[in-house]
């Protein structure tokens, strides 16, 4: 049996293949990508068979260019993953606290961890594109005078050791990543969750509307995000997600819906996965 094809935003022991590895199982081939845009790119090509994408973080809040390539892709989600984010300060083997002089990760790491910056004022702090890659770039160029901060998974395929265990100022943090597929007629068994795409009328108490439909048949709105329409005042896309436990009640949410939106799209109906 073909190995699954996964393609990420990042390098090998990114979070994006952490995820990909707790989502799939680890007979996987990972396809690294150096933005969101290619790993759609890849998809739409046949390159790989599926993209994970992160979608959400607890401190950093929702990745709204990542909505946009929902939109604009139209891929089908059939699956959800959530991350603990434990982030670590690796150096080389034998490298002591005192050498380090400059600190790389990507922009939302480095922010994750505004505490300990703040004890240590004197690190030099550089944002990078990727986690993974700065735990790679110190293995290749066996820089004794920087750290990176990243993932345990990153210390181990790049052979670096942790110097500082949990240095993320927030130890409930968490990221969400979607699990997306070109194939539209992979069904996923008993889902209990779906993504919609929808807009509505500028009038009041159009979206007040759509939310007691969902209400009146137990359908549970989990999470609501909206974006404006390019080039249209005072219109925006509505993303929603919503969970359910009767998925008659679901069915016929979403025929009465359709009577108050406009342009509205499932973008995946797929199995609720908190499980951080």
């Amino acid at each position: 049996m073909e190995k699954k094809r996964v393609a990420i935003q990042g390098i090998k022991a990114s979070f994006h293949e952490e995820a990909a590895l707790k989502f799939f199982g680890v007979d996987i081939e990972t396809t690294e990508c150096n933005s969101f845009k290619e790993t759609c790119e890849v998809l739409k090509n046949k390159k790989a068979d599926f993209v994970v994408m992160a979608i959400e973080n607890s401190i950093a809040g929702s990745l709204l260019p990542n909505y946009t390539l929902l939109r604009d892709y139209q891929f089908c989600i059939i699956g959800e993953v959530y991350l603990h984010i434990q982030l670590n300060l690796l150096a080389l083997p034998g490298v002591r606290f005192d050498q380090i002089k400059k600190v790389e990760s990507h922009p939302i790491a480095i922010r994750q961890c505004d505490d300990f910056f703040n004890e240590y004022p004197h690190l030099n702090v550089v944002e990078s594109t990727d986690t993974a890659a700065c735990a790679k770039k110190i293995r290749d160029g066996q820089l004794t005078d920087t750290a990176a901060i990243a993932n345990k998974l990153a210390a181990q395929l790049y052979g670096l050791e942790i110097m500082e265990r949990r240095i993320e100022t927030n130890k409930k943090n968490y990221t969400r990543f979607l699990i997306l597929s070109d194939n539209k007629d992979l069904a996923i068994e008993n889902a209990n969750k779906a993504s919609l795409s929808f807009q509505v009328s500028d009038e009041v108490g159009s979206l007040s509307k759509v939310l007691t439909v969902f209400a009146e048949h137990e359908v549970n709105l989990s999470k609501i995000q909206s974006m404006p329409v390019l080039g249209k005042r005072n219109q925006y896309n509505f993303y929603v997600d919503i969970e359910w436990d009767n998925h008659k009640n679901y069915e016929e949410a979403i025929r009465k819906v359709l009577r108050h939106t406009v342009n509205f799209t499932i973008l995946g109906e797929y199995l609720k996965n908190d499980t951080v």
